[in-house]
């Protein structure tokens, strides 16, 4: 991968729909060779994947050998619109240009302001009899920043505050990273102390933010803020004396619930403990004894239970 300062060049397809992928699979560029003296012919060192980020330039680049008085073009594949020959513009969209140092064999596609509407697959063609042509593939990514463990924190008191901030998607690191408690820019030189930012850039860039000895009044609103990228927040609640914080519900009505809860055990576990002393009892009957003349069947004692069950609910 090589940065280009608003482009990242890849060797392989990155960001791509499987459509996309698959059509831009199937095309062949070439031929990279001569196919006899004179011809012209493309080179294969040229990356044919670029990732650029919206709203910067977009630059793509095919190098043409043994060209002669043929002219190269750059064809948009998706709706066959041609872009530009030669280094004359053929759109009305000023975006794009053409741009070609006579010195050398390059010809490149410039496309400026970039939106996520012009990834595709561009055509570099050649004006020969049948057409010559180099593929390649624009991935037009938008930079993500979010804040690991969102959308709230809790943290003790005494303990250490740390926010990680995620950078994702971005062709080139951020200038510069703010963060925010509420709407002000945290000062890691305040009288506080004890605040500081731990910055690591790369393909993904990570921002840190320390905050020992956590506060009450450390409590709130903490904000990321990339120059590339949307703003991420997240709400910090530091607890005093290990305090937790209700849960988000109808506490009670969940009690009111678990009250009939028992009651209901209460009562199916009185009636229980009667049945089984009626059943003792009648075991201890003399055998001659009906059973319409004891004092309540087993039968009268589950009618009673299931009645007594419906009236609690």
């Amino acid at each position: 991968m090589v940065d280009t300062g608003s482009v990242f060049v890849n060797d392989g397809v990155d960001s791509t729909s499987e459509s996309t992928y698959s059509i831009f699979q199937s095309l062949q560029s070439g031929p990279f060779s001569p196919s006899s003296p004179g011809e012209p012919y493309f080179d294969s060192t040229i990356p044919r994947n670029v990732t650029a980020l919206v709203g910067k330039t977009a630059y793509l680049s095919c190098r043409v050998k043994n060209l002669g008085n043929r002219t190269v073009s750059w064809v948009r594949h998706r709706d066959i619109h041609i872009l530009t020959v030669a280094t004359y513009t053929y759109t009305s969209d000023q975006r794009f240009q053409a741009i070609h140092q006579r010195t050398t064999d390059e010809w490149t596609l410039q496309i400026k302001y970039t939106q996520k509407r012009d990834a595709g697959i561009y055509e570099c063609q050649i004006s020969t009899q049948p057409h010559r042509s180099f593929y390649v593939n624009l991935n037009v990514v938008v930079p993500t920043a979010s804040i690991l463990g969102g959308p709230d924190l809790h943290v003790d008191k005494g303990s250490m505050i740390n926010l990680t901030c995620i950078i994702k998607y971005s062709p080139e690191p951020p200038s510069y990273i703010f963060w925010y408690h509420y709407e002000e820019v945290i000062n890691y030189n305040s009288e506080r102390g004890g605040v500081s930012v731990i910055t690591e850039k790369g393909e993904t860039t990570t921002s840190y933010l320390l905050i020992q000895d956590a506060r009450v009044s450390d409590s709130g609103k903490y904000s990321c803020s990339p120059s590339n990228a949307d703003v991420a927040g997240v709400r910090v609640h530091v607890l005093a004396n290990g305090e937790r914080t209700a849960p988000m519900s109808a506490t009670g009505s969940a009690s009111r619930i678990l009250n009939h809860h028992l009651l209901v055990m209460s009562i199916m576990s009185s009636v229980l403990c009667y049945i089984f002393t009626i059943a003792h009892i009648r075991s201890k009957l003399p055998v001659r004894s009906s059973r319409k003349n004891s004092l309540l069947s087993l039968t009268d004692v589950a009618i009673t239970t299931s009645t007594i069950t419906t009236q609690v609910r």
